[in-house]
């Protein structure tokens, strides 16, 4: 048995013992033998977001390829959701139940890969229904992030961020190379009020300078969310003029943009990648297998919610799967409606199984990136890791670099794991946040597709909040 703790808590260590204790009672009762004993691989997690898809023990099957397949058993331990007493059935029902269907289990899909998942279906429809999401809860959905606001709106943050900018116009000026018309871009709009503060302080330092790009600009505000488009304009108000809205999907900006190919000089997106759809892979003894999943409510929740909504429970899968085609109206009662959808996303969890990566056609890898790329990134990382592929977030760079103006650069603000041992140190998703999903970006993948296509990339840590875990990628064509 190898047992793996990949968080830094140090108020864990009684539930490590206890899972200790566990395993060797479950193995001297008889539960499971020394063969399946000493194949077992236990990770201890520690899942810094309240909400999220696991149970107390996860189990990840599969089997290793080759002529005579052996089983594989992957346990995962959430070790913040350890009280006395729960350890035992609930490795008992895991370990023994692995690879078959658990009764107490209503699934809501078929096993996939994540970033197909109906969990990402729920995502949309907080974007495009926050507003009733925000009406329920009386918060606003930044109240929900770390410190209770985006770093995205930190003044020193954005006066830095102008500054730059206005820099990188002078230096074209002075060398002929500034474009009639100067196009930037916010990608995930959110409140708008970055976008705002960006626009008043450059204003205000283009008077100051008596520069004369202001009235040049021609500023795009691109989001899926029409509900977010709305309520981005009250915060550039005083710059109206200068400003486009349109609905846009953050993974294939280009789609959209053709028409503005090699002509933006900045794009900046905040905490948008790391709520795109992402794949999971796992590296054990030097194979790498993709993570499957398959979203299901427990049964007790179902019973727990029919009965809260006097809604027929045999009918729970169907009533899902009406909720995420007409929101939360569906159901007739539109206050019935929006707790329905809260309860249902609070309760849904994620089991998995291992497919091995030699079972997989190249598509199942984003733009810039396939198998033969991904070992040769791998070769100097951890044997045994769990990792993203951040398969929305390479799509959406590999499809936005090419808007790029030869001296334009891609900004994002966004949650990153640099080195690979980062996964090994802590949980990086997914979460839940609020009604929507929060994954870590794999940035040593996106800084590879990057270099492989021309473009540096770089992180710098946000100096601006202390405590902040956001990082600032700027990515430049290499000259």
């Amino acid at each position: 048995m190898i047992l793996q703790l990949n968080h830094l808590q140090g108020k864990a260590a009684a539930a490590t013992q206890d899972v200790i204790e566990t395993l060797y009672g479950l193995l001297a009762e008889g539960h499971i033998d020394q063969n399946e004993f000493a194949r077992l691989r236990i990770q201890l997690d520690w899942l810094q977001y309240k909400k999220n898809f696991r149970e107390v023990v996860l189990v990840t099957t599969g089997e290793e390829p080759g002529d005579r397949p052996t089983p594989i058993l992957h346990v995962q331990v959430d070790t913040r959701q350890v009280v006395p007493g729960c350890l035992k059935p609930a490795m008992m029902r895991a370990v023994l139940r692995a690879g078959t269907p658990e009764p107490g289990r209503l699934p809501l899909e078929d096993f996939k890969p994540f970033r197909t998942s109906i969990a990402w279906e729920f995502n949309r429809l907080y974007w495009h229904r926050l507003k009733d999401w925000e009406a329920a809860t009386g918060k606003a959905y930044e109240a929900a992030l770390p410190g209770g606001q985006s770093d995205a709106n930190h003044p020193d943050a954005v006066n830095d961020g102008v500054a730059d900018f206005w820099t990188l116009l002078r230096d074209l000026e002075k060398k002929g190379r500034l474009p009639a018309e100067i196009f930037i871009m916010e990608i995930g709009v959110g409140t708008g009020r970055r976008c705002g503060l960006f626009l008043d302080r450059f204003h205000a330092l283009d008077q100051q300078r008596g520069t004369n790009y202001y009235p040049k600009l021609r500023v795009l505000l691109g989001d899926y969310s029409l509900s977010s488009l709305d309520r981005s304009r009250a915060a550039v108000q005083k710059h109206i003029d200068l400003c486009s809205f349109m609905v846009l999907d953050a993974l294939n900006p280009l789609k959209t943009l053709a028409f503005l190919r090699h002509k933006i000089l900045h794009v900046h997106l905040t905490n948008v990648y790391d709520n795109l759809p992402s794949d999971e892979l796992l590296r054990r003894d030097g194979r790498l297998y993709f993570i499957e999943v398959r979203a299901y409510l427990p049964i007790s929740e179902v019973v727990r919610i029919t009965q809260k909504y006097d809604l027929p429970l045999e009918r729970m899968r169907t009533l899902v799967g009406r909720l995420l085609e007409g929101g939360p109206d569906y159901l007739g009662d539109y206050d019935r409606g929006v707790g329905f959808w809260m309860d249902t996303w609070d309760a849904m969890k994620l089991e998995e199984r291992l497919v091995p990566i030699e079972e997989l056609v190249d598509s199942s890898f984003p733009a810039g990136l396939d198998a033969a790329k991904l070992e040769d990134v791998l070769r100097e990382a951890p044997s045994e890791l769990r990792f993203h592929l951040s398969s929305g977030a390479l799509e959406s760079f590999h499809n936005t670099i090419p808007l790029l103006y030869p001296r334009g650069y891609l900004q994002v603000q966004d949650i990153f794991v640099t080195d690979f041992n980062q996964y090994r140190l802590g949980f990086h998703g997914p979460g839940k946040l609020d009604g929507s999903i929060v994954n870590w970006v794999n940035g040593v993948l996106l800084q590879e597709v990057g270099e492989r296509s021309g473009y540096d990339v770089h992180f710098a840590p946000f100096q601006y909040r202390k405590g902040s875990k956001t990082s600032i990628l700027y990515t430049t064509q290499r000259e």
